[in-house]
């Protein structure tokens, strides 16, 4: 995924170009147009510290341009089932590293599946935040068992998952010291 990001301050606009980015790829990993604009808005929102709200326009001021047959922009038949929990991820690292943010995620969404042809499940888990350092030289810890980034979403609570899938919770917590 290459990305360039210009912003014209007296045009008060920002210029996001994926031009650059693979092609169309031959495994799943292709994320439609909408998921890599919605890593854009994403990115974007969090940079901004004033409250703007969440409605068509905030990407007004924002040029997205992903070019056609580009892994972020694929056409039928390509497939895209991983686009948006795999690739979303790294369309935000990129973005972030382009705007200079030290603001990486762990660069997957960690999911777990399961299912048959009765009952599919699919779940994000959470892994945490990264450390890190302030451009005040202080440092800061980083989090256990947060979503982060494009995988921001709740998780099924465990009531509900025995209610709706043929499953029995035994053990549900965050796994210490697992990295």
């Amino acid at each position: 995924i290459k990305v360039k990001i210009s912003v014209d301050r007296q045009k008060r606009e920002a210029t996001v170009d994926f031009t650059g980015t693979s092609p169309v790829m031959k495994n799943n990993f292709n994320a439609p147009e909408p998921v890599a604009r919605a890593a854009v808005l994403y990115a974007f929102r969090v940079m901004v510290e004033d409250m703007i709200p969440m409605n068509a326009g905030c990407l007004r001021p924002i040029n997205i341009i992903i070019p056609e047959g580009c892994m972020l922009k694929p056409t039928y038949p390509a497939a895209v089932v991983a686009g948006n929990v795999e690739t979303s991820q790294h369309v935000t690292n990129a973005l972030f590293g382009a705007m200079g943010a030290m603001a990486n995620a762990q660069g997957t969404m960690n999911n777990l599946t399961f299912g048959n042809k009765q009952y599919q499940y699919y779940e994000t888990i959470c892994s945490g935040s990264p450390a890190g350092r302030m451009n005040s030289g202080r440092g800061f810890a980083g989090t256990s068992g947060v979503h982060t980034h494009m995988t921001n979403s709740r998780l099924t609570d465990p009531e509900v998952l025995e209610l709706r899938f043929p499953v029995l919770l035994e053990d549900f917590h965050i796994r210490e010291g697992s990295g």
